[in-house]
């Protein structure tokens, strides 16, 4: 009985309205990746348990994204790994054919080649997706009635944003947009060219833009403070935690695509401190969109 009620209550048209904003979201947030000539080589020489590995890393980040704006709303855990399931699958179906389309993916190359090549793009590509639910528009007026009373620091799904869950964020917009610079020449180029007051520069200006993003410059959907809050509070409490996730983000990234390899322990810290910058950037606005 339990079963026939659960297939009831299933909505198949709000299902695959998920699936097909799932597609849009993983062609609007991974195309620029899917166009990189440094994300094309990645999938020829990547070390392949360094690939593996962060092949492991995006399931629970699926997993637990879907919980927050999966394709439908979701009760269970069981749920979100469906939902976080179906974004990889999108990730890894989308990701092949613009590869296909753009000629990048050719019937003579080898099979290591081609699954290294779609691997590493469907790791963006399945974030796109599992985002296309928040971006695109995934709820229905009902929806929004429903979720009335919920909290507005998390619109999605209504329900409270816990100080683990707010960091966790972070660290989704982080990786997203670290995703998009890090496999590129430009970030180690940056790194010798810059002095270390260049570093301090940076780093100075990716704490004021991740605070000015979310507390001081009211953007639609940034957080205000509670009355009588110290105007430090916010920012010991989640800018210097979030910066700090995105420089340890942004160093994961550049050991996995093989940025760090063969470089001094200066070059590798300045290119962490310049990557960290767009990893702000996207920590910042992910607590503002997601």
């Amino acid at each position: 009985m339990r079963a026939a009620n659960t297939r009831a209550d299933f909505d198949s048209s709000k299902f695959f309205a998920g699936i097909a904003r799932g597609v849009a979201g993983a062609l609007l947030f991974a195309l620029p990746m899917f166009m990189t000539m440094e994300m094309w080589e990645l999938g020829f020489y990547m070390d392949r348990s360094r690939l593996f590995l962060l092949l492991l890393v995006n399931i629970p980040l699926l997993i637990i994204l879907s919980d927050r704006v999966g394709f439908e709303k979701t009760s269970t855990w069981r749920e979100a790994i469906r939902d976080a399931s179906i974004a990889h699958c999108l990730g890894i179906l989308a990701s092949t054919l613009i590869l296909v389309a753009m000629g990048v993916v050719r019937h003579d190359q080898s099979p290591h080649e081609i699954i290294g090549m779609i691997a590493i793009q469907a790791v963006p590509a399945s974030i796109g997706a599992m985002l296309g639910r928040s971006q695109l528009g995934g709820q229905s007026a009902e929806d929004n009635d429903n979720d009335g009373d919920g909290d507005p620091d998390d619109p999605v799904s209504g329900r409270e944003t816990s100080y683990a869950g707010e960091l966790f964020l972070m660290a989704v917009g982080a990786l997203f947009l670290n995703l998009n610079v890090a496999p590129t020449e430009e970030m180690i180029l940056l790194s010798y060219k810059m002095t270390p007051w260049h570093g301090l520069v940076i780093i100075a200006a990716s704490l004021a833009v991740m605070h000015g993003f979310v507390y001081a410059l009211s953007f639609n959907g940034s957080h205000d403070l509670a009355e009588g809050t110290p105007s430090w509070h916010a920012f010991v409490r989640f800018t210097l935690p979030g910066y700090l996730i995105a420089g340890l983000i942004s160093a994961y990234c550049l050991w996995t695509f093989h940025r760090t390899d063969d470089i001094g322990s200066t070059q590798i810290l300045m290119t962490v401190v310049i990557l960290s910058f767009p990893g702000a950037i996207g920590a910042a606005a992910a607590r503002l969109i997601l």
